[in-house]
């Protein structure tokens, strides 16, 4: 292959389909998602220090005619080889499988990963077991993804699927055509966002960068738009004064991306930005406002409740009552009040008996 997105598709031979079921024997197309390859790298960086490569699943979803897959998740499957034999945990497998099914029924198998470009006997045998009836992808093809991990080198990532080849009844499980199919990684817009700040990390001696603020990722968005748009201008100069070649693909490409500008004139569009920097700012300072608002009013119902907890007016015992009795003898009763009081001597207002 002289390209490097240059595949060759061959027509798959077709078996025995079950009822119901029509094999699919166009070309494929896979997208893959970060979060996946994310997954078997850290797979990868877990295994023992005698074992070359490790295996897993893939799961994802797939378009209703099978040629389109998306893998969006994996997981990693124990598995033990040498030079003579391999062993793969199949319980391990359909266990994990059906959990996984559990949690995420919207997605279903679609193939095995493993960290290694080399194909061999074992991966056919291997990839067999998932394109199998029951338990495997049948009747679409399982796919195969291979990720070096390769320390010091650039990862390198292949999809393929298979095809049976002629051999022997004794062969058939441990033989197969791998046949590549072009890939895709697909990210959105905060993955993007996610990837750029881990990539920044590796000119760091330390490895690490830290989470950077909206105003700061503002202004390298700025930047980096200004960047391209210098790299455009140049080109489109070096274009007229014929000093570089020009190209019917891009030019199409930027009358393109210029007819999705807006005819927008320059000062409206500072003084819509300075005004949208106005709103910003106030719904800002009436957050803060409300936020402070009730940082107050929480500190003041704390305060009351502090300070009514010990009440000096109240007596011990509960006993609330008044213990100057003599000054509510009026009129005759000589009613004593509260404890202790002394009001029997007060004054009377009846006649004397002297």
């Amino acid at each position: 292959m002289s390209q490097k997105d240059s595949f060759l598709h061959l027509a798959r031979p077709l078996g025995p389909a079950p009822v119901g079921a029509q094999p699919s024997t166009a070309p494929l197309s896979v997208v893959i998602q970060p979060p996946a390859i994310f997954s078997i790298l850290d797979h990868s960086l877990r295994r023992p220090s005698d074992q070359d490569r490790v295996i897993g699943t893939l799961l994802g979803v797939r378009s209703e005619d099978g040629t389109e897959v998306e893998i969006r998740n994996c997981y990693a499957v124990p598995h033990t080889e040498t030079a003579e034999q391999v062993e793969v945990d199949m319980d391990y497998q359909k266990q994990m499988l059906a959990l996984h099914l559990r949690a995420n029924p919207r997605e279903v198998l679609v193939g095995w990963y493993a960290t290694s470009n080399e194909l061999n006997t074992f991966s056919a045998l291997i990839q067999n077991f998932y394109g199998q009836q029951g338990d495997g992808t049948w009747p679409y093809p399982a796919v195969h993804l291979t990720v070096s991990t390769v320390p010091g080198q650039e990862i390198e990532a292949r999809t393929y699927i298979s095809a049976p080849i002629g051999v022997t009844a004794e062969r058939a499980a441990d033989s197969c055509l791998f046949i590549p199919v072009p890939y895709e990684l697909k990210y959105g817009e905060a993955e993007r966002s996610g990837l750029e700040l881990i990539s920044s990390a590796k000119d760091r001696e330390d490895r690490s960068q830290g989470i950077i603020t909206d105003l700061e990722s503002l202004e390298r968005a700025i930047v980096q738009v200004l960047d391209m748009l210098e790299r455009v201008s140049s080109y489109v100069n070096n274009v007229l004064d014929e000093e570089a070649t020009p190209s019917s693909a891009l030019g199409q490409f930027l009358l393109n991306a210029l007819s999705l500008a807006p005819k927008v004139e320059a000062a409206d569009i500072e003084r819509d930005f300075n005004a949208h920097i106005q709103d910003v700012l106030v719904v800002s300072y009436l957050a803060n406002t409300i936020r402070t608002q009730i940082d107050l009013s929480n500190r003041l119902a704390t305060a009351a409740l502090t300070m009514g907890t010990g009440d000096p007016l109240t007596s011990e015992g509960g006993d609330t009552t008044n213990t100057r009795g003599g000054d509510n003898n009026r009129g005759g009763d000589n009613r004593r009040g509260g404890r202790g009081g002394r009001g029997g001597r007060g004054r009377r207002d009846g006649p004397s008996d002297q």
